[in-house]
Order: structure tokens, then C-alpha cells, then sequence
């Protein structure tokens, strides 16, 4: 793992500061493989569509949670998975000192029937969010389990943001 998180880490200084300092670098947004935007903009909430994991290497991770994915591996596809998440966000909005909190996430496990453990994944994502965001990154969340996901990838994440005010599309 890249980042370790600190207890004098209060939130102080700008996103990008907090990225560097935890010497996190964030992946280019894959092109959407279907019929939908990257973001969505409704008054003060940005809506990320679902992002997979994005692996250093430049590809999808893939594979069953349970079968042919450990938890552990699993834990990290979930963080890289942020990491897309949060450059989608800098995308859309330009500058991540838009954010003004994660407000929920929502990650889908590619797993077998049996396995239990969705939490244990998307702690991945939900983790990187507090250490980047800090208590801006405390959210809601739901992790569930699904039998499939797009292209065979492990995990699926999307994810609600509130940003500052004056970020909305102009009418």
C-alpha cells in the first residue's frame, strides 16, 4: 500500500497537497465503455459513475472474490478503484478542493455465491477517502455482492460527492 494514515492528519492543506504528501498518483480516467457520462452535476452533488479497478499496470483487475481473487488482493483492486474515483472527480470538477465531503459509496464485489467478506473489500476505497479527505472522506456506504461485473472485472465502485457551491453547470 501507498499512503499510511497519521492521527495529526486533521484535513488541513489542499487535496492535492494531501495526495503528494502521501505520494498517491492518480491514474488517467479509463474512456467509458458504454452510453453514459463520467459525472453528473445536480445542484451541489456530483454522481460518479461506476469505475473499475485500474491496476499500475494500466489494466482492469479481474477475477472472482472467493474463487480466483483473495480478500487482500481484493482490498487493493477496491483502493485503485478509489484512485480512479478520485481522479474522476478532478476531472469533472477541475480541482479537488471542490469537494466538500464523500457523501456515499457504493461497491459491488464480483464474488461467489458464499463469500461474506464485501465489507473487508470496499474497505479499500473507503479507507484511501478518509486518508485523502479526511474527515471530508468519511461517507455512507453499501458493499454488496454480485455474480458478475463488466468485463469480468473484481470489483465495481461508484460513488455521490457534495461539492462547493458555484460548481453546478451553468444553465
Amino acid at each position: 500500500m501507498d499512503t499510511v494514515t497519521r492521527p495529526e492528519d486533521k484535513g488541513g492543506g489542499t487535496v492535492e497537497a494531501r495526495l503528494a504528501d502521501l505520494g498517491v498518483e492518480l491514474p488517467i480516467v479509463p474512456a467509458a465503455i458504454g452510453s453514459f457520462e463520467l459525472g453528473a452535476i445536480d445542484g451541489g452533488t456530483l454522481i460518479l459513475s461506476g469505475q473499475g479497478p485500474l491496476m499500475e499496470n494500466g489494466e482492469l483487475a479481474k477475477g472472482k472474490v472467493g474463487e480466483t481473487v483473495t480478500v487482500e488482493d481484493a482490498y487493493v483492486h477496491a483502493r485503485r478503484t478509489g484512485l480512479v474515483l478520485i481522479s474522476a472527480m478532478r476531472t469533472v470538477l477541475g480541482d479537488l478542493d471542490h469537494v466538500r465531503r464523500i457523501v456515499r459509496i457504493f461497491g459491488m464485489v464480483n464474488a461467489t455465491p458464499d463469500f461474506s467478506d464485501h465489507p473487508k473489500v470496499i474497505d479499500g476505497c473507503s479507507d484511501l477517502m478518509h486518508q485523502v479527505f479526511a474527515e471530508r472522506g468519511r461517507h455512507a456506504r453499501c458493499a454488496i455482492g454480485v455474480g458478475s461485473l463488466p468485463g469480468g472485472i473484481s470489483v465495481e465502485i461508484e460513488a455521490t460527492v457534495a461539492i462547493s457551491p458555484g460548481r453546478e453547470p451553468s444553465a
